[in-house]
């Protein structure tokens, strides 16, 4: 890629690439700690509700008084994108509605725009990249988080003139786990709750993780970056370890547990009994690829890749991904190449809401990793008017809903609003 040498390159001209970061958590202290060992790299500006907690990060990531002071600390991330000294935004909040904001502030001031709030993207992504490309700026997913990842080795699989036949991640999966709740989720981490808080773990997000939304909205953005089909019925996570990805993630025709080909799929580390499955990717992405001819199916088996039992479909896999701590890689492409690391282009998928429990009329929702619902990745056609899990948070039911129905926007009380309306534009084409 070159990037190391571009941005020395920037470096020694005196036009480091300046970046701004909006939302100083897990994933942009990750960032954060990577920043002062990286020519060509400066974080001019970071927004945080709390600015003395963003200090307090810094610090904790490695940072030098020095540094921390030549930094402009804000509590607010339009003004983040306003500044003069910022090149490109990196919006981690998490918060949909925020990062749609963020980016749109963004797009409208001439910035690039990092999205590692893929909460944000899987609602509008394909609309806010659109703007950008109107803008003459770059809209794009973070590097190190598995969109970005896997939208590369989708890419590198095309480019070298394979087929895809399944595309996505690996994760702990039971399925029961979609009924976990804030107050459960520790169980199943093996830690205490407050072993947990001295950590600074938030027990909404992590069960996010557990109760399978993350990896519903994670693959739908792959879906919506490679233009792959999500299951018709949602993810199935199927038990599955490393070399036996060709044979799982396989058309049904061909003997696999695929509807057909091109699809995303997350893995599963646990067998259906809990037992742990042999090899397992829990933390890392795959490529499933299919060979176009006999001579390419043969070059699998002489240089090794795993393969399925007709020697048609291989496996190539990244075994970790290493989060923020990779984000600058989508910093300095946007800045120096005007390329992303991954984009949004249509809205193949999306992710719905669906009861953990009977809900009743008047209830408030309280959205992704919470106690009342969780997302399930379903392709656009098939989900109608589903309620998106990005916007079923602090919304009441307007009628009875029972556990594992699907909740509509006629369910909930909701305004018409600028989001909303984005939504509706994207999954509308």
């Amino acid at each position: 890629m070159q990037l190391a040498r571009l941005a020395a390159e920037a470096q020694e001209r005196g036009r480091p690439v300046r970046a701004g970061l909006i939302g100083a958590g897990k994933f942009g202290s990750m960032f954060l700690s990577q920043v002062p060992h990286i020519d060509g790299l400066e974080v001019t500006a970071i927004a945080d509700l709390d600015p003395d907690l963003a200090r307090t990060a810094c610090r904790a990531t490695g940072w030098d008084e020095a540094r921390i002071s030549a930094t402009a600390f804000l509590d607010n991330g339009a003004a983040l994108s306003a500044r003069e000294d910022v090149d490109v935004v990196i919006e981690a909040t998490g918060h949909p509605r925020a990062g749609i904001a963020h980016a749109t502030h963004a797009i409208n001031a001439g910035k690039h725009i990092i999205m590692v709030n893929v909460e944000a993207d899987v609602l509008a992504g394909p609309a806010l990249a659109a703007q950008a490309r109107a803008a003459g700026v770059v809209y794009s997913m973070a590097y190190g988080d598995q969109p970005a990842l896997v939208s590369e080795m989708v890419d590198w699989a095309r480019a070298t003139g394979f087929h895809v036949t399944a595309a996505g991640k690996g994760t702990k999966y039971l399925p029961e786990y979609h009924e976990a709740t804030p107050d459960t989720v520790w169980n199943h981490y093996g830690l205490t709750a407050e072993e947990a808080a001295r950590a600074g773990m938030k027990s909404q997000m992590f069960n996010s993780f557990l109760d399978g939304t993350k990896s519903a909205i994670e693959m739908v953005a792959i879906a919506n970056a490679c233009g792959l089909d999500v299951p018709d019925h949602g993810l199935s996570f199927p038990p599955c370890g490393v070399d036996d990805l060709a044979h799982v993630l396989r058309p049904r025709v061909c003997g696999g547990q695929l509807d057909r080909r091109g699809m995303v799929e997350t893995v599963s580390s646990l067998e259906r009994d809990g037992r742990p499955v042999f090899r397992d990717l829990r933390w890392g992405v795959y490529v499933v690829l299919e060979a176009p001819n006999d001579y390419a199916a043969a070059c699998f088996a002489q240089y090794g890749l795993p393969t399925d039992s007709t020697g048609r479909f291989a496996a190539m896999y990244k075994p970790f991904h290493l989060i923020g701590l990779e984000l600058s890689i989508s910093v300095l492409s946007a800045a120096l190449r005007g390329e992303p690391t991954g984009q949004s282009r249509i809205m193949s998928g999306t992710v719905a809401s669906v009861a953990k429990r009977d809900l009743k009329a008047g209830e408030m929702l309280d959205g992704e990793g919470g106690y009342t619902v969780w997302g399930k990745a379903l392709p656009v056609a098939r989900a109608q008017d589903a309620l998106p899990i990005g916007l079923a948070h602090g919304v009441a039911m307007t009628r009875d809903v029972a556990k594992g129905q699907v909740l509509s926007f006629a369910d909930v009380d909701m305004a018409d609003d600028d989001v909303t309306r984005l939504y509706r534009q994207s999954v509308s084409g």
